[in-house]
This record gives C-alpha cells, sequence and structure tokens, in this order.
C-alpha cells in the first residue's frame, strides 16, 4: 500500500519549502530536548525520592521522648496494653526494627530492644496470670527480675527552621471518617486515580472560567504531598514541571494508604505560637483538645476543612467561617454516601469544637516548648531541628495526664466560685489560668509541666510567669529564723518561740509599713513561730523577718536559687517580690532534700543522627542548708497540712500520706509541697494580674492534693516515708502556753522539735513544775539550786554539721556556742515575772534568756 501526497498541494509545499523543514527540525528538536529534560527531571527527582523514602519520609525530624516507664511483679497490666505503649516508642513486631521488637503471647510478651534503643537493656519476658504481671525473666541469663523498664514513648517531633511541629500517626491510626472528610473535601477519586485526577481538573476549569477567578484547585492529594514534601514553596514553571514528575513516581512507589499516611502527617493546619502546625496528629490536640482517635464526625470535617486555607478556617480567631466551612465538608460527604441523613443532619446541628474549656493536653505542650527553648539555648551552633537528633526528657507521661486531670477538674470548681462573686454579678467572668509543675525532689527530673488551662488557647506558658508567691515564700523567712541556731545572730530562734500578733507599723527607710493577716485585725496575742508559720499570720512572719534581718531572708532565699530581684524590705517577709513557679518549685527542694538544693532539669540525654551523646543530665546541687533546720521546716510544713491552713483541702481530699507543704494568697493562689517522693507547686491566677479573691487553699490546693493522690497509683512515688530527723534534733513535750517542757499537771501537751542545744530545759513553771536536771544532746543543764558540774559532752554536736555553701557562712557553728545557748535556756523565775517592778538581788538578776523573751514579745 502506497501514501501518495498531492505533490502540488499546499501544505506539502510548506513543509518541503524551506520554512517548513526548518519547523519540522525545530519540533524534533524541541521534542528531544523536552524528552531530555523530562528524563533530565525525572532522574533528579527519582533520586530526591529514593533518598528520602530510605530513609524515611520523617527522618530528619527531631524526636521528643518521654522519661522511660517501669514494670513490676504485681502491676495489674495486660500484654496488648504493654504492646500498645512499645508501639508507640516505636516497637514492632519485625525483628530488623533498629528501636525493638516484640512478640506477643496470650499470656506473655517477649521484649527485645534494638541497636536503637534508649538504654543498653537485656531482653526479656514479662508473664501475666490473673490480670498482674506474674514475672519477669531475663533473656540474658534466664533469671528473674522484680522491674523492666520500657522504651520511653515519643511525644512529639519538631522539624525545620520554621519549627514545625508534628505528631506522627500511621494509616491505621486514623479514623475512618477522618479519611472520608479528607478526600471528599480534597480529592473524591483519591483511591482510584494514578495521581491525576482528569475530571476534577476539567471541573475546576469549568468553575474558574464561570466565576472569572481561580475559585477551585485541580491538585490530588499526590500532587498536594509532591509540592509540600519534596519541593520549594514558589509557582516556577519548573516547580510545576517537578511536581508531576514527583506525582508519578510516589504513585508508583508507594500504595495508596502510604501516600495518605504520609500526607495526613505533612499538611498544614495552622500556628500557635511560635509553632506550625503540621499533621492531624498534631491539629486534633491543638485545636479540638483530645488525640485523633477520639474525633467525632463533625470534628472530621472541621479538621479536613481546614486544609483549604488554614489562617481563615482557624477555629479560634474565625470561628464563623470555621463552621461554615465545616458544614460544607458535611454536605460533601453525605453526598458521597459516607454519612447516613441522621448523622449528617446531627453534625450539623453539632456546635463547633473548640477547645477553651477542655484541661490542655496529655502530651504536654508546655512542656515541649520549654524543651525546645533548652536545646536552643544549649546547641546554638546546632540545626536540631533539621536533622534527626533524639531528645530524651525526663517528663512522665502518666504523672501529665494525672496533672490534665487534677487541673480540669479543680480548675471547674474555680470557675464556679469565680462565677458566683458578687463583682461578677450579671457579668460573663474572665477565666482564670493555672501552672502546675511537679519534679523529683532529690534529683531536680521534671516529672510533669502545665503552663496553663489550654494550649490551643493560650501558648503563654505560666509556669515561667512571674508573679508575687504570696505566703509560699514565709518558709524563707522562717528558715532564717531557724537558722539562727546554727549560724548564730542577734537571737536565737525555735518553733515555739514566740512573737505578739497585734496591729504593727513596721519602719524601714524612712517609710512605714502597715500589714494585715489575710482574716483581718490581728488579736491572737503571744503565739509561737509554729503557730505564726501554720496559721499563715502575716503580722508576725514580719516580726520574725525583722528579729532575724531582711537580708538575712533575702540570702536565704537566694540559697534556694530565687531571683535577684528580691529585696531586704519588711514587704519581702510576705512574698511580695515575684518568683516564677518554676523557680518556686526549685526553691522547695532546699525543704524536701534536707538542705541540698537540686537546679531543675528538663533533658535526661540527646543524640545525634548517627546515635553519638551530645549530652546526658548531670544533677547540679548543693548543700545550702543545714539538714536539721531543712527537717525543722519540713516538720513545721507537714502541721500546715494537719492542723494548718491546708488541712481542710487534705481532709477533704483524703489525702493520708507523710507530705508538707505552704498555701499562697496574694492577687493568686498557690500551694506548694511535697512527699518524700515527689515536689510539686501549682499556681491559680488571672492573666491581667487582677486580684482572684480566692485563697491559695480553695484554689491551687485542691489541684494539688488530687495530682499527689493520684501519683500515688504509680509505683515510682507510692512509696512515700515518713520524715526522718537528721543527728542531732531533739523531740520533747512541752506545755504550749509557757514553751517549757510539760509536766503531768500541764493541760495540754504538744510535741516539739529543737536542734540539739537549743531546747528549753527544766519544767513548766506554771502547771506546778520545778527546776530539774534536763540532758540534752550529751549536755547536762543544772538547776539554780545545784552548783554547775563541769562536764564534758557526750556528743559533739559540731562534728557531724554538714559544709553549707551558698551563703557567707561555712554553716559550721563551734560547740561552745551550742553549748552556751542550751544552756540559756532556763526558765525564769515565776516570782520576778509577776513582780516586775521589785529591787532586783545580784542572785535573781534575769538571766539572757529572760532578756530574750522580752525582747521577742
Amino acid at each position: 500500500m502506497r501514501l501518495r501526497i498531492p505533490g502540488n498541494s499546499a501544505l506539502t509545499k510548506f513543509f518541503l519549502g524551506p520554512v517548513g523543514r526548518v519547523l519540522i527540525m525545530g519540533s524534533a528538536l524541541l521534542t528531544i530536548l523536552l524528552m531530555g529534560a523530562f528524563i533530565v527531571f525525572y532522574a533528579r527527582y527519582s533520586r530526591v525520592i529514593d533518598e528520602k523514602l530510605r530513609a524515611g519520609p520523617f527522618a530528619n525530624n527531631a524526636k521528643i521522648f518521654a522519661a522511660p516507664e517501669s514494670v513490676g511483679v504485681g502491676d495489674p497490666m495486660a500484654p496488648s496494653e504493654i504492646a500498645a505503649e512499645l508501639r508507640r516508642s516505636g516497637y514492632s513486631e519485625a525483628r530488623g526494627n533498629a528501636i525493638g521488637s516484640y512478640e506477643l503471647r496470650p499470656n506473655e510478651i517477649t521484649i527485645i530492644p534494638g541497636p536503637d534503643s534508649y538504654f543498653d537493656q537485656e531482653a526479656g519476658v514479662i508473664k501475666f496470670a490473673n490480670g498482674r504481671i506474674s514475672q519477669i525473666v531475663s533473656l540474658q541469663d534466664n533469671t528473674s527480675r522484680s522491674q523492666y523498664q520500657l522504651e520511653p514513648q515519643l511525644i512529639t517531633n519538631l522539624s525545620g527552621a520554621s519549627r514545625e511541629k508534628r505528631r506522627m500517626v500511621k494509616f491505621a491510626d486514623i479514623p475512618l471518617l477522618l479519611v472520608q472528610a479528607v478526600t471528599s473535601a480534597e480529592d473524591k477519586h483519591f483511591f482510584s486515580h494514578s495521581g491525576f485526577d482528569p475530571i476534577r481538573v476539567v471541573k475546576a476549569a469549568y468553575v474558574d472560567i464561570k466565576k472569572g477567578r481561580r475559585a477551585e484547585g485541580a491538585s490530588t492529594l499526590s500532587m498536594q504531598l509532591a509540592k509540600n514534601f519534596f519541593l520549594e514553596q514558589d509557582k516556577r514553571w519548573t516547580t510545576k514541571a517537578a511536581e508531576v514528575i514527583i506525582t508519578l513516581q510516589l504513585e508508583q512507589r508507594l500504595t495508596k494508604q502510604e501516600i495518605f499516611e504520609d500526607y495526613a502527617n505533612q499538611v498544614y493546619l495552622g500556628s500557635r505560637g511560635s509553632f506550625r502546625i503540621h499533621g492531624f496528629g498534631e491539629a486534633a490536640e491543638v485545636f479540638l483538645g483530645k488525640d485523633l482517635s477520639q474525633i467525632n464526625i463533625p470534628e472530621a470535617a472541621q479538621l479536613a476543612g481546614t486544609i483549604q486555607n488554614p489562617a481563615i478556617y482557624d477555629p479560634f480567631n474565625h470561628p464563623d467561617h470555621a463552621h461554615d466551612r465545616r458544614n460544607i465538608v458535611l454536605t460533601l460527604m453525605h453526598t458521597n454516601g459516607f454519612i447516613s441523613d441522621r448523622d449528617y443532619a446531627t453534625a450539623l446541628a453539632a456546635p463547633l469544637t473548640i477547645a477553651k474549656s477542655a484541661a490542655q493536653s496529655a502530651e504536654a505542650p508546655y512542656f515541649v516548648d520549654l524543651v525546645n527553648s533548652t536545646l536552643q539555648d544549649k546547641f546554638q551552633d546546632t540545626d536540631f531541628q533539621s536533622n534527626a537528633f533524639r531528645v530524651y526528657t525526663t517528663l512522665d507521661l502518666r504523672l501529665q495526664r494525672v496533672a490534665a486531670d487534677a487541673i480540669a477538674n479543680g480548675m471547674k470548681k474555680v470557675d464556679d466560685i469565680i462565677k458566683h462573686q458578687r463583682r461578677f454579678k450579671g457579668e460573663t467572668p474572665p477565666q482564670p489560668q493555672v501552672a502546675l509543675v511537679a519534679i523529683d525532689p532529690h534529683t531536680g527530673l521534671v516529672r510533669a509541666v502545665a503552663g496553663g488551662r489550654n494550649y490551643g488557647v493560650s501558648q503563654l506558658n505560666h509556669v515561667l510567669s512571674n508573679r508575687q508567691p504570696g505566703s509560699i515564700f514565709k518558709p524563707f523567712v522562717y528558715a532564717a529564723a531557724m537558722d539562727t541556731a546554727v549560724e548564730g545572730g542577734r537571737q536565737v530562734l525555735t518553733p515555739s518561740s514566740e512573737v505578739i500578733d497585734e496591729p504593727t507599723t513596721f519602719w524601714f527607710n524612712g517609710g512605714e509599713y502597715k500589714p494585715k493577716n489575710f482574716e483581718g485585725e490581728s488579736k491572737n496575742g503571744p503565739v509561737s513561730l509554729r503557730y505564726a508559720l501554720i496559721h499563715s499570720l502575716n503580722i508576725p512572719t514580719v516580726k520574725v523577718a525583722e528579729m532575724v534581718g531582711y537580708d538575712a531572708v533575702v540570702e536565704m532565699a537566694r540559697r534556694a536559687g530565687l531571683n535577684d530581684r528580691i529585696q531586704p524590705t519588711p514587704a519581702v517577709a510576705l512574698g511580695a517580690y515575684d518568683v516564677t513557679p518554676f523557680e518556686a518549685v526549685g526553691a522547695y527542694t532546699m525543704f524536701a532534700n534536707g538542705g541540698r538544693y537540686v537546679k531543675p532539669d528538663f533533658l535526661e540525654l540527646v543524640r545525634n543522627q548517627v546515635g553519638k551523646e551530645l549530652y546526658r543530665h548531670k544533677s547540679q546541687d548543693k548543700q545550702v542548708l543545714d539538714p536539721r533546720v531543712a527537717y525543722i521546716m519540713t516538720n513545721l510544713m507537714q502541721d500546715v497540712l494537719i492542723r494548718g491552713t491546708a488541712g481542710g483541702a487534705r481532709a477533704q481530699a483524703n489525702f493520708d500520706v507523710p507530705a508538707a507543704g505552704k498555701t499562697g494568697t496574694s492577687r493568686d493562689g498557690w500551694f506548694a509541697g511535697y512527699t518524700s517522693e515527689l515536689l510539686c507547686v501549682v499556681w491559680v491566677g488571672f492573666d491581667d494580674n487582677r486580684d482572684l479573691d480566692i485563697e491559695g487553699a480553695r484554689s491551687a490546693a485542691p489541684i494539688w492534693m488530687e495530682f499527689m493522690k493520684s501519683a500515688l497509683k504509680y509505683r515510682e512515688y507510692r512509696d512515700t516515708k515518713p520524715f526522718i530527723a537528721p543527728d542531732g534534733i531533739v523531740t520533747i513535750d512541752i506545755d504550749p502556753e509557757t514553751g517549757f517542757p510539760a509536766t503531768p499537771a500541764c493541760p495540754t501537751h504538744a510535741t516539739e522539735v529543737y536542734i540539739a542545744g537549743t531546747q528549753p530545759v527544766g519544767a513548766c513553771p506554771k502547771h506546778g513544775g520545778r527546776m530539774i536536771t534536763t540532758t540534752a544532746s550529751g549536755w547536762d543543764t543544772p538547776t539554780q539550786q545545784e552548783e554547775p558540774a563541769v562536764q564534758r559532752p557526750a556528743t559533739n554536736p559540731g562534728d557531724n554539721l554538714p559544709h553549707i555553701t551558698g551563703s557567707g557562712s561555712d554553716g559550721q557553728v563551734s560547740t561552745g556556742a551550742v553549748a552556751h545557748r542550751a544552756s540559756n535556756q532556763i526558765p525564769p523565775d515565776p516570782a520576778q515575772k509577776q513582780q516586775p517592778d521589785a529591787p532586783s538581788k545580784k542572785d535573781s538578776k534575769p538571766g539572757l534568756l529572760r532578756r530574750l523573751l522580752n525582747v521577742i514579745k
């Protein structure tokens, strides 16, 4: 068969002519060039995709992990629960997993840590019986263990200089409702097309022409992933060509489920604070205040609707726009047959979900902010966010969840109290904020942080906010007073020393200061220092600060790590100078840790992308207070929870373990306290610094009680121990009325603690007592009727005193000074007290103690 082309055809003449030949040659050359360019682009982006897929699509994310959790024999738990925790830590059932693998059987689970595991731990088998762990066996030597540490769980991922924040999810963990909502809104034929949707292209072109503007996009989910994940965000033609090429390759190399999973973790959904929120996992936490697995139909549509324009459909800034867009997505879902008529009507009527009243996410967004800032400070020359660094923190996710629950419950009660305050009658009251920080008092490792009620509403981290601490500062005043028994001073003060609670004007630098007690006029008369602290009396506290010196109070606060803005004025005694909750929790380690201050820390370990160790936590601690003084302060603060300002909150919570703490009420509510295993500070107040008008015992203390009580469920915190007195502490029964050792005739007795050598000696002179010989820490103090005998102490109280740092003194007190103070505790003659104007005799001249008591009173 021959094809004949008419020679006289105009078209033939054109192509056979010079111009036609040039055109044909040019077209052929252009085709060759385009094909070459396509091949070059294809090969180039093929390598890019190969590298990304080989390393993992999010390999350059810095991964932030919580602290490892321990399980032990007897713990109520099932094998499936441990398997779920291991999966969240990166384990799988595949033996080749670098993090680790596990084998799940009906009544046991075998755990095999991999080369990239957090710790070098032997493989083990955990066995179960009757719903509890019955045995733990090491596979290294087949011996039993009482505990086993699980791999740390992932908290979140951070990546890029733009501070992208995401919480990774697997396709299997994405609710089907969300898959249906996203495909309805963005790519109806995603699971059937090969990367491009011709029908969508034609439809988008028609809509754009009809409306005279670009009103509808034609990009599929695969194209969006190619553009947002692999390419720079510009509008050059080369970028669009690369998008096409990458889309083709993604469709060839990945399943639809894998493409959707990567898209679900990469898609940009808005900003919170200085972080860009990527992925549905993080967006659910930030915008909805819940885990992705818990979302319902309207919430799935809300998340899917945000994709089109995160700024316009931000539920916090534009709730009306977000609501309208959500309903559009619901309509698309209904049209596509994903939801029934009934579910569609119910979802349309549902209010927009905005995480404004819920407790903050248990995934610790405020803690992640703190970690991120700390990393930037410690690694200023390292771009850790663009590398696969593994950051192991100190956070206990169990305590974090407990904190979220305690805050949610406690702040509901605070909201109710505020709602009924007369000042807000007829108007909507403002919403108070909260902060909670809990640490290990012995290591300083931070275990839980809540910087506010909800991170989605406010990213201001109130743990770092400067606020007046009020009465939680008073223990530093009384610590300075108790420290006079060690450091010396004009007066030696003990818990039974007395001051007068009465209206008083204090003069300082030419000005006057007139404090009042919280409950009004001061009419208690003489009160002991113990009574003044546990009932948080203001005027006696300022008097104590005046006695020891305001400089000594400030110096005590500085020992405990508080800031240098605290000044030596009368107001310092009542917590008038700002501190942060984070400072406060560090300062209280001085009391909870036997006089040793421990600096709080968030980080345990940091490794780079090749596993090299860049940082490991080293405890920063120093002895700043005599252990005996620290114990006396703990003993006093135990009384705060038993019969002081926190007694009611303790009884209401049925919190019955040994604990010590202090309430605080300034314009805010505070509570700081500790057990032998955990130290926690809670703050409640308004952002604008207006008066909360709720004392700390009713605002912060109930949150503290619920948090600490719930923490007892966990192995690391349940073994609370009584506070043990160190060497050099004397405990005696006294008559509270006179402050002297009680006799059988005294109507009331109270147990009091003293540093040996400062306790009162003799017997109560008011209730039939007589002067007797009293032995205290090896010294015999004779009665006035006896000739003093020369005796050498059986033990030297100064021999075992620790070296104190952080002050102008070395903390040592000579044996003679302590003995001298003990001898000065002889009670005065009652007859002399009743006849102050009687002529004095040489043998009845008032002693030093009498003059000391007169000064105090």
